[in-house]
């Protein structure tokens, strides 16, 4: 709600994409506005909302929002504009009538019975107002999303896009709501794809508006199913299908201006683990020493259990949100799936100076028991090695320490950027169980005991206003990043690309379109408590290439 003056202000957003709605009575609509808040003072400039032409047909402004009573005078005309302008009011005013209000009021008017007029009106109230009351809070609230109709495909040459063996595109639908209250913000999302693997996810998620304690809670559930039986027929797959239920919840809690705790925890379970349930807390403390908040420091600990084929099932935090789409099995099938678990310390220190621009330090340090290891292009009996079907492993137990510094800057609310260097010392403890099999496989896999490594990782965010286009890079560059052949350390590079574009000619079928084309060659999104070695110790993985339309709403 804003201010008499029109003027508004959110406090404490988290960075991120924002869609904003303006809503005025008498007035109409303008179109829904996306806000990327990536600094924190951001001014959004003025919106202009233009009066309805006819007057006439505005509906009646009651005062309590539930119907005209025999001789009560209505509120309109000079005193139109005098009602109260609170949260409360707006709701109720706009509260909508419900079937037994409508009759009660026409058999008043046909009768004519004072009397019986309001004892029906009276039951009407008593009756309709909990389901008018309850319809209204879906129906008031702004509800937005985007609905994405997409073609997904992945290869390992160019050339393969045009082969006989390359893999069939797969259709992908993809929905959105969100729906911010007074409270919070409410998000719920869906993906389902068709074809000899057809799968499904459904999340959804609740994060409370700012305030002392700011939370978030949400679930997901996830389903695989082949439908001309299992992908390889060395793994058991119950059904010849897989499913992943998760649950989370996390508490930001500011004791003091300066002095902020979080906790919370991930509960998963999957079907096709021995132990199915996998927890995962973590906690952390972050300090503002500054009171115009430019230096924050933050120690966080956490540990982290993921199973393999996790990246299948669960949804990412951010980028593009597709359901499960590849088949994957263990390269041990007597041992059956082991999932990996990190134990993760670090503590980092944050700076913001002028002209936006963010200097962040980090050291940490890692203990992994059983780091996975993802292979593509592997050919079993019964099973091709294309890119559609990918092997999993067990490399090992691990310490590793490191440290970090990034530096990032927004120039113009149109271009962000940043860089992100990290040096990391590890050393492998014991020995596998894969180990016969990684050795024929992926000999690149396991080198020495001690080993160092280091990374450049850089990020571009840029939107062009004249043309409306988006576009988003990831380029990772590490120097021990495997392929599976070599036996030396050597320098590899992954990247992610994505371009959004407006299309505003077809703005007159409804909604905001847009066409999407994303390419990439990085297999994991995850990087938050992750292992250093997660994205390095998947071999060959092959680029997929994603298109399609978006219409946001």
């Amino acid at each position: 709600m804003s201010g008499e003056d029109g003027r508004f202000a959110f406090r404490n957003l988290p960075f991120g994409p924002y869609v904003m709605r303006a809503h005025l009575q008498g007035y109409l609509p303008p179109r829904a506005r996306i806000i990327q808040v990536n600094r924190p003072s951001l001014t959004v400039s003025s919106i202009a909302l233009t009066r309805q032409s006819d007057a006439a047909d505005e509906p009646e402004v009651l005062a309590a929002g539930i119907g005209p009573e025999l001789g009560a005078p209505s509120v309109g005309g000079d005193d139109a504009d005098a009602h109260d302008h609170g949260e409360v009011a707006w709701r109720l005013r706009h509260l909508k009538r419900s079937v037994l209000k409508d009759t009660a009021t026409g058999l008043l008017d046909y009768a004519g019975d004072t009397l019986l007029g309001d004892s029906l009106t009276g039951l009407g109230r008593a009756v309709g107002t909990p389901a008018r009351l309850a319809s209204s809070l879906v129906a008031d609230v702004p509800w937005s999303g985007h609905l994405d109709l997409l073609t997904s495909t992945s290869f390992d040459r160019p050339q393969d896009l045009f082969s006989g063996d390359a893999w069939l595109p797969r259709g992908v639908a993809f929905l959105s709501l969100e729906a911010p209250t007074a409270s919070g913000h409410w998000d719920v999302r869906g993906a389902i794809t068709q074809g000899d693997l057809s799968s499904w996810i459904l999340a959804g998620s609740y994060r409370r508006a700012p305030a002392a304690h700011r939370y978030e809670a949400g679930l997901s559930y996830g389903v695989q199913h082949y439908l001309h039986g299992a992908a390889d027929p060395r793994g058991a797959v119950p059904d010849a299908s897989r499913t992943v239920g998760g649950v989370y919840g996390y508490d930001e809690w500011t004791v003091t201006p300066r002095v902020a705790v979080g906790y919370g925890a991930k509960y998963a379970r999957y079907d096709y683990l021995a132990d199915g349930g996998l927890l995962s807390p973590r906690a952390s403390l972050t300090l503002t020493p500054t009171g115009n908040e430019r230096l924050k420091i933050r120690a966080a600990v956490s540990r982290r259990a993921i199973a393999p084929g996790a990246e299948e099932f669960m949804p990412p935090s951010s980028g593009l949100w597709l359901p499960p789409e590849r088949t994957f099995s263990t390269v041990s099938p007597r041992r059956g799936f082991t999932p990996e678990r990190v134990d993760r310390v670090e503590l980092a220190a944050e700076r913001a100076w002028a002209g936006d621009v963010v200097l962040g330090l980090r050291a940490f340090r890692q203990e992994v028991d059983d780091q996975l290891v993802t292979i593509f292009g592997v050919a079993s009996p019964g099973v091709s090695g294309g890119v559609g079907h990918y092997y999993v492993a067990t490399a090992g137990d691990l310490e590793a320490r490191g440290w970090g510094v990034s530096l990032s800057r927004t120039v113009a609310e149109r271009l962000r950027a940043s860089i992100d260097y990290t040096q990391v010392e590890s050393t492998w403890i014991g020995d596998t169980p894969d180990a016969i099999a990684l050795a024929v496989v992926a000999p690149a896999i396991r080198r020495d005991e001690r080993e160092r490594f280091h990374d450049v990782t850089t990020t571009v965010d840029a939107t062009l206003p004249l043309t409306a286009t988006r576009l988003f890079v990831v380029y990772k560059l590490n120097s021990r990043l495997a392929d599976g052949v070599a036996l030396i350390p050597q320098t590899g590079a992954r990247f992610d690309v994505q371009l959004n574009q407006a299309l505003p000619f077809l703005g007159r079928a409804g909604g905001q379109w847009e066409m999407l084309v994303a390419l990439r060659s990085l297999f994991r999104d995850e990087l938050v408590d992750a292992s250093v070695y997660d994205e390095l110790l998947v071999v060959r993985p092959p680029k997929r290439v994603v298109g399609g339309v978006t219409v946001r709403f």
